[in-house]
């Protein structure tokens, strides 16, 4: 599977921190996304689009993202998708709260292409350009 195969649904509810985590996922190959204000209108989302990858913040209004997971975890239509959740928040309790929920990786801002490639490569199960050679 390849990056240009998998569409990503961005999520945070600040439009320069979407525009920034999409770039970066541009760098890392993705070609295909959506972007979302707010969990609420993820899941609406979700239920009218195939996706292969969430990225969604923590601290959103209306629906913040451990509500989304909890919600998605629940569908299960959606129970395997990878779920990243980006946040600022590096709180032990509010990382055992979506190990909890059963998120797929964690990743703490501000981050680089690299480190969330990483986490995404884990997420999809794949293997690191030099890894592939």
């Amino acid at each position: 599977m390849s990056y240009e195969e998998i569409s990503v649904l961005v999520i945070d509810d600040d439009p320069t921190t979407r525009r920034i985590v999409t770039r970066l996922i541009k760098q890392i190959g993705f070609t295909t996304f959506t972007e979302a204000g707010n969990g609420e209108e993820a899941f609406a989302q979700l239920e009218s689009t195939k996706f292969g990858l969430i990225l969604s913040d923590w601290d959103m209004p209306v629906m913040n993202g451990l509500q989304l997971l909890e919600k998605v975890r629940s569908d299960e239509r959606f129970q395997d998708l990878p779920f990243i959740m980006i946040t600022a928040n590096d709180a032990k309790e509010n990382i055992l709260k979506a190990v909890r929920a059963k998120v797929s990786q964690y990743i703490v801002k501000p981050f680089t292409a690299p480190a969330l490639r990483e986490k995404i490569d884990k997420v999809l199960k794949i293997a690191p350009p030099e890894a592939a050679a």
